[in-house]
């Protein structure tokens, strides 16, 4: 275990534990419901997510061994079949609305055990979380070349009008019976809205009318894969022809080394409603030129051009040195679609010359770094009201739209917040314009703690500022809060003035700091104040209005400071 652990780090992947089913399962659910679970031994490995490459057993190994020198790196080969004898898959335009792109391409005489079909769906599972977006981008169907005839066609059609059987369902259903059938499948229902509101769905048949796939949501029965398949027919079709391609060329290189003629792959010719043709997949290689001071450069190293393209040749980037050694000719394999730069080939140098290889040296420049005035203050500030017998507390930055607006009682418009534009979860939605109604949550998942309870917490807020170059700006604000059976005015009073002490403000209007009633939503009426320093409006303290704290679930009165803290740096 120690050695993978190394050999993984060593080719710039991280081993992340050593488990096996049963301990997953206990650890999340308990002891109980893990009893009957496997225990074979499971090993977690964080994969780089641009390593496409690495993502399935096949790929991880092969990268591992030749990592090792113990294999070259095979060539792959793309048959193309005999004029008129190849496949076709035909585009049609109704498709341009939806889903215009699809590329295909056949694995002959594969072997399938077990194992490898596994490995082969997972691979399919993996690539459509990870490049493909959740199917947004691209979609992957496989069958069974032999259960079907070419030529296939890719179309669009009324949701009525599409009818066949689905994966492993016993029973033939429409398009728009299939969508509810899966809006309550833990797996498929997140697939569902890539198509649901579209007039028409993407549907490819084959020449007898046969339903393949109805992508992104599932494939048909007919043409399902089992350990017997011998012939594959592999389809993608999405979003974006870049991802397309290169989701073909990783599942095709991943397992034509399983094929009878290992690591070729038979071509496919896609028709395009203009009438044009290609031939996928591309398995294109290429060939790019750098120069061997450059790699030493950018990593810190003085190896030899031979060396250097040892190391490329140790990373799957079959490397040579040309023209007197001033170059090295790398050529880039199908499966490393994520070299698109010279600096990538330099990060592979890096990886196989091993980072913990690589020379600590002092940097050439001296500089001397300087604590942030703001932030200085803002620490210094903290130890003071720590000292005051306040806890610090740390709360989110994001926060809902009703958490500085409803329950502070004033309008979303109102509080100039920026809105995040397609939030995960309805906590967060805008940026905070104020800190307390973080503090407010914090205490009301504490009320179990003895009161009083005095908490704090500086931190920076976000406001709109169409004067900005990015249009918001961040405020940074101290906000403290006392929770007692009474509202405690006078210790958040008492409070500020301990803060102005330290800041070495004196309580008067020339050049120091003043109180004055006034209103706030969020504040008790009569009960609220502004602060102004340094002639100008700081922020409020009061108690807070009665309605905000049944709003955050709390029960006691409290009183409250907030103000911005910049002015005194």
């Amino acid at each position: 275990d120690e050695e993978f652990d190394e050999l993984c780090f060593e080719f710039g992947l991280e081993l992340d534990e050593i488990t096996s089913e049963k301990d997953i399962i206990s650890k999340e659910k308990g002891e109980e419901k893990a009893k009957g679970a496997s225990d074979v031994v499971l090993y977690k490995i964080d994969v780089p997510a641009n390593r496409y490459d690495l993502l399935c057993l096949e790929g991880l190994v092969r990268g591992l061994q030749v990592f090792k020198e113990r294999i070259n790196l095979p060539r792959f080969e793309k048959i193309i079949p005999a004029e008129g004898e190849g496949q076709r898959l035909i585009i049609t335009d109704q498709t341009a609305q939806i889903r215009p792109h699809a590329v295909a391409a056949i694995l002959r005489n594969i072997t399938f055990t077990k194992d490898r079909y596994d490995s082969f769906i997972d691979l399919q599972e993996k690539l459509h979380q990870n490049i493909c977006r959740r199917r947004a981008l691209v979609a992957i169907g496989t069958h069974d070349l032999d259960t079907i005839t070419g030529p296939f066609t890719f179309t669009a059609k009324a949701p009525s009008e599409i009818k066949f059987k689905p994966l492993n369902q016993s029973q033939e259903y429409t398009a728009s019976q299939i969508m509810d059938l899966y809006r309550t499948d833990s797996h498929l229902r997140h697939y569902l809205h890539l198509i649901e509101n579209k007039p028409r769905y993407p549907v490819i048949y084959d020449s007898n009318g046969v339903v393949l796939s109805m992508p992104p949501i599932i494939n048909g029965d007919h043409t399902k894969i089992t350990l017997n398949t011998r012939n594959v027919f592999i389809e993608c079709t999405g979003t974006d022809i870049t991802k397309a391609k290169i989701v073909l060329d990783i599942i095709v290189t991943m397992f034509s080394e399983y094929c009878e003629k290992p690591f070729t792959v038979e071509a496919v010719e896609v028709v395009y409603p203009n009438g044009k043709t290609h031939i996928y997949p591309e398995l294109a290689y290429r060939t790019e030129k750098v120069k061997p001071e450059y790699i030493n450069k950018k990593v810190g190293i003085s190896e030899t051009p031979s060396s250097l393209a040892k190391l490329l040749t140790r990373m799957c980037l079959k490397s040579h040195v040309t023209g007197n050694g001033n170059h090295i000719e790398v050529e880039i394999p199908p499966t490393r679609a994520d070299i698109i730069h010279a600096c990538d080939i330099v990060e592979d140098a890096a990886i196989a010359y091993g980072y913990n290889n690589i020379q600590m040296v002092i940097p050439k420049t001296y500089t001397i770094a300087n604590q942030l005035p703001l932030n200085k203050l803002a620490e210094l500030l903290r130890l003071d009201l720590a000292a005051a017998g306040f806890t610090e507390a740390l709360t989110f930055a994001l926060c809902s739209q009703e958490d500085i607006a409803d329950k502070l009682r004033t309008d979303i418009s109102a509080t100039n917040a920026v809105r995040i534009a397609n939030p995960k979860t309805a906590e967060f939605q805008v940026a905070r314009t104020t800190l307390l109604p973080g503090l407010l949550k914090t205490i009301a998942a504490n009320r179990k703690m003895p009161l009083p309870l005095k908490l704090f917490e500086i931190s920076d807020i976000v406001v709109k500022d169409p004067n900005t170059d990015v249009g918001a700006r961040n405020y940074r604000h101290l906000c403290a809060i006392y929770y007692n059976k009474s509202p405690g005015f006078e210790i958040i009073h008492g409070l500020l003035d301990r803060v102005m002490q330290v800041l070495e403000v004196p309580p008067n209007e020339e050049n120091g700091y003043t109180i004055k009633a006034a209103e706030g939503t969020a504040f008790f009426p009569g009960r609220c104040a502004e602060v102004f320093a340094k002639g100008q409006s700081i922020g409020k303290l009061g108690v807070v209005h009665p309605d905000v704290i049944t709003k955050f679930e709390l029960t006691m009165p409290c009183s409250v400071l907030e103000i911005n803290i910049e002015p005194f740096v």
